[in-house]
């Protein structure tokens, strides 16, 4: 079954280029990653909330801000979906195919 809710986190163009960014980092706050990405850090900390309810990042505190993290498993989990998503696209193109090179033999014997 697809999470919606992870996949709309995961949708997001910016989102994606923090997740890569704390992933490399091995974390990071909302200020270190503003002066990462051309967003305010105000963006980055609505970012990061996204992120969080989606389970994709975790949060620790670190002094006056959030230190946050990659959850692994969780990613893993999106990497798996998707796998599947592309084996169930695979094989209905391949049905596709099938039956088009089905259709076009059998024109090629039409009078």
């Amino acid at each position: 079954m697809i999470d919606d809710e992870l996949w709309s986190a995961i949708g997001d163009p910016t989102r994606r280029r923090m997740l890569d960014l704390l992933l490399v980092s091995g974390g990071g706050t909302a200020t270190s990653l503003s002066d990462q990405l051309p967003v305010t850090r105000q963006a980055v900390a609505k970012h990061l909330g996204v992120l969080d309810r989606a389970g994709l990042v975790h949060s620790t505190p670190s002094g006056r801000e959030r230190r946050y993290t990659v959850d692994e498993d969780r990613l893993a989990h999106a990497i798996n979906q998707l796998t599947d998503v592309t084996s169930a696209w695979d094989r209905r193109l391949q049905r596709i195919a099938r039956i088009a090179e089905a259709i076009e033999k059998h024109e090629r014997k039409l009078p």
